[in-house]
C-alpha cells in the first residue's frame, strides 16, 4: 500500500500546523491550540489562488435517525430527517499539471448493502420499491456527472471521501466480483486510520459499513495519508477525527473564501445552533454551553469530534451569503422533507459551481442544474 510523502509519487505539500497540537492533557488548551492553527493555515490558504473548478451535484436524499444527526436537540415523531449526499468535481492545479478529483462520489446503489440502510428497506417489505421515490429518491449518479462535463472516467485523478460509512469502493477502483475499474487511473486518497480501520471494524461500526467494500482492491489504487497535505492550489485534506477515527475534511478555496466538507455535522445549525432559527437549537446552546451540534452514530471519538467541528467553522469562516453560519458545507447536508419532521434547516448550501472547467480535453459542459430548485 503507498504511504503518502512529499517526495514520493505525488507533488503533495505536507502541512503541520495542527501537527501535536491534540495532545495535550487539558482539553481548554488542545481547543486554544486547534483554533489558532486554523486562523494560520485559514489566512495561507485566503493567500493563494481558488481551485480551478469547483462544482457539486446532487446523488441521493436518504431517511436518517434524528437522534444521530440532531443528535440531542430534536425530536420528531417519525423518528427521522432526510440527509442529502452530494458528488463534488475539482479541479486543480498541481506541479504536475491540472488534477481532477472527485470527493464524495458514492456508488449509491451498491451503497444501498450498509446494513442500517438495507434493514430499514427490509422494514418496508415488498412496498419499499414502491415508497423509494419518496424515502430515498436518487436525484442522480456520478456517472451522469461527469456525462454533464464530458469527463471520461479515465481522466479522473483521484478519489477521495470524508469517511468510509456506507462507501462500496470495489467498483470504482476494482476489487473482488469487478473485472476493472471504472475509473482506471484513479488513486483513492484516505487517512490511513481511516483504512486500517475500516479493514478491522467492531460491533459499534458494522451497521454504518458495506460488507467486503474493500475487498480485492489493489494497493496500487490507494494512497495511505499519515497526515493533512495540500494536494495543489487551492485544495486540502486536514485530519478532523471524531465522526470516524480516520474522518478527514475537504478544504477548497473559492474565489469568496473557503468552503469546509466533511459529515461531523449535518447542517449549518449544527455549527452555529445559538443562530439557528428554531428555539430547540438555541435553548441546547444556552443549557449545556455546546456550541456545535455532533453527527454521531458510531460515537467514534466524540471529545475530537467537537474539536473537530470547531476547527473546521475556524478554518472555513463565515458563510458569504449568510453571516450568522460557517462556511462548512456538509457532505450530507440536512435536507428538509415534510415526511420525516416538521424541521427545515436554518440554511442549506445546495449545489455550488465556480471557476472554469480544464477544457484541454474536455467538450463544453451542459449549463449547472439545482436540483433544490427544481
Amino acid at each position: 500500500m503507498n504511504s503518502l510523502n512529499p517526495s514520493s509519487q505525488e507533488p503533495f505539500k505536507t502541512l503541520t500546523h495542527f501537527q501535536d497540537v491534540r495532545q495535550s492533557p487539558s482539553p481548554g488548551v488542545r481547543k486554544k491550540k486547534l483554533i489558532d492553527a486554523a486562523h494560520q493555515l485559514r489566512q495561507e490558504l485566503l493567500d493563494g489562488p481558488p481551485v480551478a473548478y469547483y462544482r457539486s451535484f446532487d446523488l441521493v436524499r436518504l431517511p436518517y435517525p434524528i437522534q444521530y444527526g440532531l443528535r440531542g436537540v430534536a425530536s420528531s415523531l417519525s423518528g427521522f430527517i432526510h440527509i442529502l449526499n452530494r458528488v463534488v468535481v475539482i479541479q486543480f492545479q498541481s506541479a504536475d499539471g491540472i488534477k481532477t478529483l472527485l470527493s464524495s462520489p458514492s456508488d449509491v446503489e451498491r451503497n444501498a448493502e450498509t446494513p442500517f440502510f438495507k434493514r430499514l428497506s427490509q422494514g418496508f417489505g415488498g412496498a419499499f420499491s414502491y415508497l423509494e421515490p419518496i424515502l430515498a429518491p436518487r436525484l442522480g449518479t456520478v456517472e451522469q456527472a461527469l456525462e454533464k462535463l464530458k469527463i471520461k472516467p479515465e481522466e479522473i485523478d483521484y478519489i477521495t471521501f470524508d469517511h468510509l460509512h456506507t462507501q462500496e469502493l470495489r467498483r470504482w477502483l476494482g476489487g473482488d466480483g469487478y473485472e476493472k475499474a471504472f475509473f482506471p487511473k484513479a488513486k483513492l486518497l484516505v487517512m490511513r486510520q481511516e483504512w486500517e480501520s475500516t479493514k478491522s471494524l467492531i460491533a459499534p461500526q458494522l451497521d454504518w459499513y458495506c460488507p467486503q467494500a474493500l475487498s480485492g482492491i489493489s494497493e496500487d489504487s490507494v494512497m495511505l495519508l499519515d497526515g493533512d497535505v495540500q494536494l495543489g492550489e487551492g485544495i486540502a485534506l486536514i485530519q478532523t477525527p471524531g465522526h470516524t477515527e480516520g474522518n478527514h475534511s475537504l478544504v477548497v478555496r473559492s474565489p469568496e473564501g473557503l468552503l469546509v466538507s466533511s459529515e461531523n455535522g449535518v447542517s449549518a445549525d449544527c455549527y452555529a445552533p445559538h443562530k439557528s432559527k428554531h428555539n430547540c437549537f438555541r435553548r441546547y446552546a444556552k443549557d449545556t454551553g455546546m456550541d456545535v451540534v455532533l453527527n454521531g452514530n458510531t460515537l467514534e471519538g466524540g471529545l475530537d469530534q467537537y474539536l473537530s467541528m470547531i476547527l473546521e467553522r475556524e478554518l472555513a469562516g463565515p458563510c458569504p451569503q449568510n453571516k450568522d453560519f460557517y462556511n462548512v458545507v456538509p457532505s450530507s447536508e440536512w435536507s428538509f422533507k415534510r415526511l420525516f419532521s416538521s424541521l427545515s434547516p436554518s440554511w442549506t448550501f445546495g449545489t455550488r459551481e465556480f471557476g472554469a472547467l480544464d477544457q484541454s480535453s474536455h467538450s463544453s459542459p451542459e449549463a449547472p442544474v439545482n436540483e433544490d430548485q427544481k
